[in-house]
């Protein structure tokens, strides 16, 4: 790979210039107050060797695959729990459980149709998964986007390295879509709204793959049927639908009866097979951090085959062995709160002094099932750009792998990174920034 610095510099000023005039923002609640802010695009590439690469790939789509049998086994014979694998109390605690999912069946047993999967890569060499997102995993459009700016403001630099064209990820989620939709009628992707932390994407996303971006209140339920009004109240049908909802909200008649975002009766279009929702409902099960435990077993029991990536090192204190060990370590490990996401709920032994530790040794103790603990992976630094500098931060990716008929990876990722030399959080929501991930073809 060539790298001029200079000209790096020029690239990273101009493409956030650009992301900012088309709007390519993220908003964050705090303290009751909505936010919107830039997402610092740095011009300075993550590379993936292709051998690399190919060792990711296959191992992402056996996650997915085993993530996806999970779900369709939990929501029909639960032969997991039956057979011992995972205990029946970490799924039915499970805030991502939900009952109203029982004995639904989406149409080819897909669950997880867009699961977004956070590695790290270990300094050991070895790539870890972190967590697995698999209800609205958000940030494909970053990359998407930024990629199209470099190569309008530099259109040497993919001239001259051999880098994987990432511009198909609209194609992958089309094609996917077309396969769910079963010709029904138009593929829709369904907003909360302006104030939405990701709806830039939806927006984006929307028009990208020619499907209808569709607002609270546009969409209804006839005779078991989902119909678009649209500005106009035309009565359009619909067949799919990517929601960016979060499950709760989706059907105020079966969940959350205040949701003024979702769709009254959606669920029983749903359960009469006349519309695909994308993601289904229920997928929190799977991507529960204490879930995420018990994933390699899931690779074996239900693909009979040896996981190809790992787990960071974890420990579930609901298991006496690992509880002790937790106890015993608690001050070099991470403990995380299952209930919490985008790097909140995070805390590492290192940072608490001995009253806090004891504090958080005593939340382990009441309730065991809401913490994970686990080592704290030394993963790489990747250099960025600060003012007209190359320093080092911390980095992970997030893969996203789309399954329709077939699980397919999208040869590109989300690349996040702290601006904080001394933070292993690599959230946009906790100030971080992103940079363009290449897959590299030689």
């Amino acid at each position: 790979m060539s790298i001029n610095i200079k000209e790096l510099i020029n690239s990273r000023d101009v493409v956030n210039k650009w992301m900012e005039r088309f709007g390519v923002r993220f908003g964050v609640y705090k303290h009751g107050v909505f936010n919107e802010q830039l997402f610092p695009f740095d011009s300075v590439p993550r590379t993936i060797s292709k051998e690399d690469w190919d060792y990711l790939e296959g191992g992402l789509k056996q996650r997915v695959k085993a993530l996806n049998a999970f779900l369709w086994d939990i929501y029909h014979e639960k032969r997991i729990i039956k057979d011992g694998i995972v205990p029946e109390e970490f799924v039915y605690s499970s805030k991502g459980y939900m009952p109203e999912m029982e004995g639904l069946n989406p149409t080819g047993k897909v669950y997880a149709h867009i699961a977004g999967i956070d590695l790290v890569e270990g300094k050991d060499g070895n790539w870890y998964v972190l967590e697995d997102n698999l209800r609205i995993p958000s940030g494909a459009s970053y990359p998407m986007i930024a990629r199209n700016v470099t190569r309008k403001v530099s259109p040497s630099t993919f001239q001259i390295n051999s880098v994987a064209d990432n511009r198909n990820y609209a194609n992958l989620l089309k094609d996917m879509m077309d396969e769910m939709n079963e010709g029904r009628g138009l593929n829709v992707i369904l907003t909360p709204g302006r104030y939405n932390s990701a709806f830039f994407e939806h927006s984006y996303l929307a028009e990208k793959t020619g499907a209808t971006l569709a607002y609270p209140g546009d969409l209804f339920v006839e005779d078991n049927k989902v119909y678009y009004a649209g500005m106009y109240k035309e009565k359009t049908r619909v067949g799919a639908i990517y929601r960016r909802v979060s499950d709760e909200y989706m059907d105020p008649m079966v969940f959350e009866a205040s949701s003024l975002l979702g769709i009254p009766n959606v669920m029983e279009a749903f359960k009469a097979g006349n519309v695909a929702l994308i993601n289904t409902m229920g997928n929190g099960v799977a991507d529960d951090k204490g879930i995420y435990y018990f994933v390699p077993k899931m690779v074996k029991y239900y693909l009979g085959e040896e996981p190809i990536l790992m787990n960071a090192p974890t420990y579930l204190p609901y298991y006496k062995e690992d509880y002790d060990y937790v106890m015993n370590n608690i001050q070099k490990l991470v403990i995380k709160d299952v209930s919490e996401a985008g790097g909140y709920g995070v805390v590492f032994g290192r940072d608490l002094d001995t009253e806090k530790l004891e504090e958080l040794k005593q939340l382990v103790i009441n309730e065991p099932r809401r913490w994970i603990a686990q080592e704290v992976i030394d993963f790489k630094d990747l250099p960025i750009i600060e003012g007209d500098e190359l320093v080092e931060r911390k980095a992970d990716l997030r893969a996203f792998v789309v399954t329709g008929k077939d699980t397919k990876v999208w040869k590109s990722g989300l690349t996040r990174f702290s601006r904080n030399p001394n933070s292993f959080v690599v959230n946009s929501s906790q100030g971080g920034g992103f940079k363009d991930t290449w897959i590299m073809e030689e």
